[in-house]
C-alpha cells in the first residue's frame, strides 16, 4: 500500500477526487483528509502496479490542477 499526500495549498480537493474516480478501476483507492493535505491510499495487485498507479494518480491530479488554474487565469 502507498499513501499520496496532496498539499491543500497546491491542490483542490475536487481535482484529487476526479483523479481517484478515473483510476478507481485499477486498484483499491481510499481517500481521507488531514489539516494540510488530501490523502489517497493506493493498493494494487503487486508493488510495481501500486507504484505505477500512485504515479498516474499524482500526475493526473497535477494536470487537472494546472489546467484549472490556467482556465482561471484566462478568465481574468
Amino acid at each position: 500500500m502507498r499513501e499520496l499526500r496532496f498539499a491543500k495549498d497546491l491542490y483542490e480537493g475536487s481535482q484529487v477526487d476526479a483523479a481517484v474516480k478515473v483510476f478507481a478501476r485499477f486498484g483499491e483507492l481510499g481517500t481521507s483528509e488531514a489539516d494540510d493535505a488530501w490523502i489517497v491510499t493506493v493498493d494494487a495487485s503487486s508493488d510495481a502496479r501500486t507504484r505505477r498507479l500512485a504515479g498516474e494518480i499524482a500526475n493526473y491530479a497535477l494536470g487537472l490542477t494546472i489546467r484549472r488554474r490556467g482556465d482561471e487565469e484566462e478568465q481574468e
